[in-house]
């Protein structure tokens, strides 16, 4: 059976560092570059050329709530289009302490036309299968449907991609509701590559997915489980069923190497989302 095609992500300091290597992903693979508060815009645009160069796709997150004003905002974004050759973004809401600047959500960062007006033709926004506390009340496929409407009038290709979790049913569940709801956009699933087990109980908790947090602390309950590693497959597989089906609009998963780059490009290989016969075209897709 044919796998399910997979994204990456990275930290601007994971290619700085040249945990990030040529050939190490097929040509074409998106590399999201996450933007967390504690790297310095340059060396994010630095990270961006240097994976272009690679011949993957640089794909930075564009945080509102990090962003000081719209002055930054083109700034920041000219300097992906324009230094790093960057087509692809990502524009989430970041979960920042305070809000730095007048944008306290990804719809108001599409609102100012900037994506356009530079060209930028693929754009992600956030999906978020178990809810997101700070939409304070808001119904979640309600914002979703708002932004995806706005795609509908730009230049761009718009696409979700979400946060990871454990739990593929439910994820699976939310890909047909936001069918139903009448969104056609592809949907990227995020998750968790092989990790210790541990290690990814922090990020869970540090990443607030926490029903997923307890639907996997349930079933690694053991302490002789704590101790082993995680592999993605009961999450994964799951999901690559529905997707070969056709029945909802997942077309990708994206990948959070917690265990490492290399463990997990070597599980998507082994596994064959990755190969390097035939280059993922990402861009598409």
């Amino acid at each position: 059976m044919t796998k399910i095609n997979a994204s990456m992500e990275v930290s601007a300091k994971h290619v700085h560092d040249a945990k990030l290597n040529v050939g190490m992903l097929p040509t074409g693979t998106r590399v999201y570059v996450t933007d967390v508060g504690v790297d310095p815009v340059a060396e994010i645009v630095s990270a961006c050329q240097k994976i272009t160069d690679m011949g993957y796709i640089a794909v930075p997150h564009i945080p509102a709530r990090r962003i000081e004003s719209e002055s930054a905002l083109e700034s920041r974004l000219s300097g992906l289009v324009n230094d790093a050759g960057v087509n692809d973004i990502l524009i989430i809401a970041g979960e920042a302490d305070i809000q730095m600047g007048p944008y306290s959500q990804s719809l108001e960062i599409l609102q100012t036309g900037l994506v356009d007006k530079l060209g930028i033709k693929h754009v992600g926004l956030g999906g978020h299968p178990e809810g997101n506390p700070a939409y304070a009340g808001q119904d979640v496929m309600e914002v979703l449907c708002n932004k995806m409407s706005f795609g509908n009038n730009s230049d761009a290709e718009f696409r979700i991609v979400t946060q990871f979790g454990f739990d593929g049913t439910k994820f699976i569940q939310w890909a047909k509701d936001v069918k139903a709801a009448g969104i056609d956009a592809p949907i990227h699933l995020g998750v968790a590559g092989p990790a210790k087990i541990t290690t990814l109980i922090k990020y869970a908790a540090m990443c607030g997915v926490g029903n997923s947090l307890n639907f996997f602390k349930k079933r690694t309950s053991a302490i002789a489980q704590l101790a082993t590693k995680h592999s993605p497959e009961d999450v994964v597989g799951p999901i690559e069923q529905v997707w070969a089906t056709g029945e909802t609009n997942i077309t990708q998963i994206h990948v959070f190497p917690f265990g490492g780059l290399q463990a997990s490009a070597t599980w998507l290989i082994e596994r064959g989302s990755y190969d390097f016969s035939n280059p993922i075209q990402a861009a598409h897709a």
